[in-house]
């Protein structure tokens, strides 16, 4: 049906609740890309078949990712009056155990992770609640709300969920001067790295002359670690694109794209199906909602390029032409795709509006810090016991989120840095960890909220090969357009290299200065002024690293493979053996329940037996 008024909104919402929750047991599978990583597909299968040979009457749907990576794959089931359910690290035989009890009138709790008690409250379920989570309860999810709880693909339970309600409320009863107001006031700032405010992003592209005028989400998230724009996009697309509407009727746009990473199949799939509904139903193309205003999107897939994610760069795709910058003495909202006004804005960005107009721009300011509001989401990656998607106000600190919900390091093993922001971020010690995380903040100590990559690093991580591990990266992400960054970038790393090979020089730490100050004045693009950004915070941190390697040709993390030998200390060595099992080399002999010896000659220093040992008996000297 076509959506004309409110009355029709209401209609389609209540069916979009009994779709959600349905007047029968649901079974609801997680979907995303981490879900089907980890195996969901085989537990879809699974639950498929054992639903048939039991002669189950349920509804079996999908859903996305709920956030917690590590515990994937995911199912929860729901059964009429009772809490939603969410079992964790699933296979089709805990699959077939957990539905063989359903079907037999009993609620297994051997494999359940937790309950959401979102409809009813029964204490009588002896499971924990999700309030108790400690990952989920310091958390403040007002994007990802829904991610993982509603069908993607299903426009009926995002309108559920008061989904193109904000959409009708500006087509019926606000002028575009009004809703760029709203969102100016609401101190909504860009969250794919640049923090610009939006509000005065999109006044500037309205006031632009030329037509027509562009509005584009940026959905080519790039950043090693990071997949913020990934998961909003595969579970809840119609937020991103509802937003999108309304930035369009703001500026005065007809047409708009999504630029969206190829490597991100499920992401495009949804948002196409997204696109489609939206049409099917009159919220997107012609005379959306009966209001006169027509705006059409279009999903347009980059080739992958990290580049792609600068704003000119990104034009330049979707024109045809090669990835390249261009200089920004003219803005985009001025002259961007095809030289005419663009509001380009990411896909956490575009997903925050349908909210600021919905619940209002008081109690969105009421949330984050005074230059910074709203919240953020972030992925917490590397050593830290609590892997996946967080979104936190704007002024948690790093140790709320790294302690509080990351759940600290593994093993008891020492913190040691973190960087945010991606390749464009900086590594941050341990001295920070209480400064509040938002756009001005971390910009003060070295570093960047960026578009929300968070990468734990424990007391086994060397600094000199982190650098050179994302100046690797960026080297290869360069488009070349430019020399600073098509030459500098290459000779740092190189500098790098020699210093993790054992062959640096104390002058290296001088020129690497050098080469860095002179990239963050001259490169072209932002893919090139903050390239240097690892480089100088370890510097700056952890400069005693480098001399390490340098003076001494020691890595005291026992990376550096050049500069470290592995040795078995018989004294803490328990005999158990599993070293030599994960040798690859067989570089390890001995008898079980006595100490092992380590063979040099043969060794590769690949560190595997450090890893398996868990006595410390294995060292690096």
């Amino acid at each position: 049906m076509k959506i004309r008024s409110m009355k029709d909104l209401e209609k389609i919402k209540e069916e979009g609740k009994r779709l959600i929750y349905p007047e029968k047991t649901k079974i609801t599978i997680g979907m995303s890309t981490c879900n089907i990583a980890t195996g969901s597909e085989n537990v879809l299968k699974a639950v498929e078949e054992t639903v048939k040979r039991n002669n189950l009457d349920v509804v079996i749907s999908k859903s996305a990712c709920m956030g917690f990576c590590q515990i994937e794959p995911i199912m929860d089931i729901i059964q009429p009056g009772k809490p939603r359910i969410i079992y964790q690290k699933l296979n089709p035989l805990k699959v077939s155990e957990i539905i063989d009890d359903l079907s037999k009138g009993s609620i297994n709790t051997k494999y359940a992770f937790y309950k959401m008690d979102i409809k009813v409250k029964d204490d009588s379920i002896n499971i924990t609640s999700y309030k108790d989570i400690g990952f989920y309860n310091k958390q403040e999810k007002i994007v990802l709300e829904y991610c993982g709880i509603i069908d993607p693909e299903s426009i009926e339970e995002y309108i559920a969920t008061d989904g193109y309600f904000a959409l009708h409320k500006v087509l019926t009863a606000a002028s575009p001067e009004q809703i760029i107001e709203n969102i100016t006031k609401s101190g909504l700032r860009g969250r794919g790295g640049g923090g610009f405010p939006a509000g005065i992003k999109w006044n500037t592209t309205k006031r632009a002359p030329g037509e027509p005028k562009y509005v584009v989400c940026n959905a080519d998230e790039g950043d090693p670690g990071a997949y913020m724009d990934r998961s909003l996009l595969e579970g809840n697309p119609h937020s991103v694109l509802e937003g999108m509407i309304i930035g369009a009727y703001a500026i005065g746009s007809s047409e708009g794209y999504v630029y969206v990473r190829t490597e991100y199949p499920l992401a495009v799939q949804n948002i196409n199906i997204a696109i489609s509904r939206a049409k099917e139903m009159g919220l997107l193309g012609e005379n959306i909602l009966g209001s006169g205003f027509n705006f059409d999107l279009k999903v347009v897939r980059g080739a992958g390029a990290f580049v792609c994610g600068e704003s000119t760069a990104l034009f330049a795709s979707v024109e045809g032409r090669v990835g390249e910058p261009r200089a920004k003495y003219i803005r985009s909202a001025e002259k961007g795709l095809w030289d005419k006004p663009t509001n380009l804005n990411n896909v956490e960005t575009w997903a925050n509006v349908p909210l600021i107009i919905n619940r209002g721009v008081k109690w969105y300011t009421d949330i984050g810090t005074e230059g910074s509001k709203g919240t953020k989401i972030f992925s917490l990656v590397g050593k830290i016991n609590n892997t996946g998607l967080v979104e936190v106000s704007m002024g948690a600190t790093l140790r709320q989120i790294i302690y509080d919900i990351g759940g600290g390091i593994p093993k008891g093993r020492k913190f040691k840095a973190v960087q945010t922001g991606g390749p464009s971020g900086g590594c941050l010690p341990e001295e920070f960890l209480d400064i509040p995380v938002d756009f001005d903040e971390l910009t003060k100590v070295g570093s960047m909220m960026g578009s929300g990559g968070m990468i734990v690093m424990d007391d086994r991580t060397c600094m000199v090969d982190v650098a050179k591990f994302f100046l690797d990266f960026l080297k290869d992400e360069s488009c070349g357009k430019c020399v600073p960054c098509r030459e500098g970038v290459v000779q740092m790393h190189a500098i790098l290299t020699d210093i993790c090979n054992g062959v640096g020089k104390e002058e290296d730490i001088e020129i690497l200065t050098d080469l860095s100050l002179t990239l963050k004045d001259a490169a072209l693009c932002a893919l090139g002024t903050t390239a240097a950004n690892p480089v100088l915070s370890t510097l700056k941190h952890f400069e005693n690293e480098y001399y390490e390697h340098i003076r001494d040709k020691k890595c005291c993390a026992g990376v550096c493979k050049e500069l470290v030998t592995y040795a078995i200390d018989s004294e803490k060595c328990k005999g158990c053996g599993l070293c030599a099992k994960d040798c690859p080399q067989d570089a390890i002999t001995g008898e079980k329940g006595k100490a092992y010896s380590l063979d040099i000659s043969k060794c590769v220093k690949c560190g595997v037996c450090f890893e398996a040992c868990k006595f410390e008996a294995v060292i690096v000297k």
